[in-house]
């Protein structure tokens, strides 16, 4: 059997992240995945990636096939030189600070600036209370 590592795509319509799966070359893209080895989330700045190295080194070793996008996001992550014997297997990834979760813009398309209405009722509420 010909095994592939793979991107499967998640997600919403223009908010894609991907899962890094190890699959049957003859599967569907989105099919039924062997195991899952990682997520790749390119909405984020910057972009998101995790991989589970030892298993991405196991399945390499076994001959699994990269494509060519999970290539460059294994080089990035210093997974391939790492099995290559290259050097540079620290890679060039660059860790997402903590909050990283693009914005969510409602289904009605602009963002709606609910705070500022949110803060007048707030405000009112503790003027009576400091007269009394």
């Amino acid at each position: 059997m010909a095994v592939k590592i793979r991107l499967k795509r998640m997600g919403q319509i223009r908010a894609p992240f991907y899962r890094i799966v190890i699959a049957d070359s003859r599967s569907k893209r989105d099919g039924r995945a062997i195991e899952e080895v990682g997520l790749y989330n390119p909405m984020t700045d910057p972009s998101t990636i995790e991989v589970k190295s030892e298993r991405v080194q196991y399945w390499l070793g076994v001959g699994a096939q990269p494509t060519e996008q999970v290539a460059a996001l294994l080089k990035v992550t210093g997974d391939w030189q790492k099995f290559k014997g290259l050097p540079g297997a620290e890679g060039t990834y660059r860790t997402p600070s903590t909050n990283t979760k693009p914005p969510r813009i409602p289904a009605g398309g602009a963002a709606k600036t609910a705070s500022a209405p949110a803060e007048a009722p707030a405000a009112e509420a503790q003027a009576p209370a400091e007269e009394s």
